[in-house]
């Protein structure tokens, strides 16, 4: 189990045998830094009072990654080859990651080696952050520590998801709202987030008779924030943005919503725009829960997929359509999305459920009892207590955060593995095995 340092000399003395020194590190012995002093340094950089320690441990894992060639990077370049139907035959996994960010990393990136897959973008979205007490640095930090330990030295793609617009405090006051969202853009650039998902499908308005009138407020905003990340982007990056034209769990898209977002859109931004586009095909974030607890079979509509993303790559030269909501579908669905114009599928809920359902009873029982506790208000007069359960018990994830983390590794071992197992099938069907040769190419 990782350890808290005492005090910087003590962080000194257990770095300076394996790095050299704290400020110009050079990498003395490999393996004493991928099986101790990385484990202490994100724990000490996520969870130590003393802000010395806490920085310093940070700025360490930042040196440690330049030295293995552990870059963030956007995933754009191999977007546009796909928009320009250069590269083909899979689609990407973009992986939710709300808990046990740094060992559920580590795991991913130990199966990308033994596959020798090329991509897989770890994302969180707005929402996320909040409740799972996650800022976009420490994020980061978590995924460049787990490359570190795994000695993975490929191209890593962080993915800000859903950064969503409130509607009603947009339509309380637009300013403060697109302000906040220009802030957190900023914060997850300079964490090294150069993958964004613009998401204002929640301003889609489908009491309007007019296709264009519904989409109007989504293309406004979408170009808005489209521009200032272009103009805040790294020089030498552009960043991947996506856009989003029906609110996951409202009715189905269409060719008409892509089209009349898409012809607004583009009259409105003056830089590269979006290199790809969400749909509403059927699917909802976590799945409906019944009554039992269990979830409501989903059936997909493949031919949104198909109709939208077929045009996204002809007509605009996108990389075709996205998949959210991906995780809770049945196994057999992922066959269906490398035919249909599919270039991501989103994975949230069951790399949650897998946390929940392999906890130590102990926890487990706790962070149930933390929900009935404190989110009871939130509970409506026609949900079981399972679905109430269900629906809620992520937000427990924030105020369990280093519990989580402090649990002895035979103990995180069946997350971990049931993680592999779940994802496994995935991988294979969705054709990223044997990618990393072809996917690195577009990456210097």
């Amino acid at each position: 189990m990782a350890r808290l340092f005492t005090s910087l000399t003590e962080l000194e003395n257990d770095t300076n045998p394996i790095l050299g020194s704290t400020t110009s590190p050079t990498i003395l012995d490999q393996q004493k830094l991928q099986k101790l002093l990385i484990n202490d340094l994100i724990y000490n950089a996520l969870f130590h009072s003393d802000p010395t320690i806490k920085e310093t441990s940070q700025e360490l894992i930042l040196r440690i990654a330049k030295l293995c060639h552990a870059k963030l990077c956007s995933i754009y370049p191999l977007y546009k080859a796909i928009g320009q139907r250069k590269v083909e035959g899979f689609v990407v996994p973009a992986i939710n990651v709300r808990a046990l960010t740094f060992d559920i990393a580590c795991r991913i990136f130990q199966m990308m080696k033994k596959h020798q897959i090329g991509v897989v973008i770890f994302e969180i979205a707005r929402s996320e952050m909040k409740y799972t007490q996650q800022t976009p640095q420490e994020f980061s930090l978590c995924i460049l520590a787990a490359a570190i330990k795994e000695n993975y030295n490929g191209p890593i793609f962080l993915q800000g998801d859903h950064f969503q617009f409130s509607r009603d405090k947009f339509l309380q006051d637009k300013d403060e709202e697109i302000n906040n969202l220009q802030h957190l853009i900023i914060e997850a650039i300079e964490a090294g987030f150069y993958n964004i998902d613009i998401d204002a499908s929640t301003l889609v308005d489908l009491s309007k008779h007019d296709i264009a009138e519904q989409q109007k407020l989504n293309s406004e905003m979408t170009a808005l924030l489209t521009g200032y990340i272009r103009k805040n982007q790294p020089t030498d990056v552009t960043i991947s943005i996506g856009g989003e034209i029906g609110h996951i769990g409202d009715r189905n898209s269409t060719l008409s919503d892509f089209e009349a977002f898409m012809y607004q859109y583009l009259q409105r931004i003056t830089s590269i725009g979006i290199s790809k586009v969400s749909v509403q095909t059927g699917s909802s974030h976590g799945g409906t829960p019944l009554p039992d607890g269990t979830l409501k079979e989903v059936t997909l509509d493949f031919s949104v997929l198909k109709s939208i993303g077929e045009i996204a790559k002809d007509k605009y030269h996108l990389a075709g359509a996205v998949q959210h909501g991906a995780s809770t579908l049945p196994l057999s669905d992922f066959d269906e999305f490398k035919n249909n114009n599919t270039v991501e599928v989103h994975l949230a809920t069951a790399l949650q459920n897998s946390i929940y359902d392999h906890l130590p009873e102990g926890i487990k029982n706790d962070m149930t009892a933390w929900v009935m506790t404190n989110l009871s208000q939130d509970k409506a007069s026609d949900q079981t207590e399972e679905q109430f359960i269900y629906k809620n018990r992520k937000k427990a994830f924030g105020p369990f955060k280093r519990a989580l983390w402090d649990l002895e590794e035979e103990e995180k071992e069946p997350i971990l593995g049931q993680i592999e197992f779940y994802l496994t099938p995935i991988f294979t069907k969705i054709g990223i095995i044997n990618t990393k040769d072809l996917t690195d190419s577009y990456f210097s």
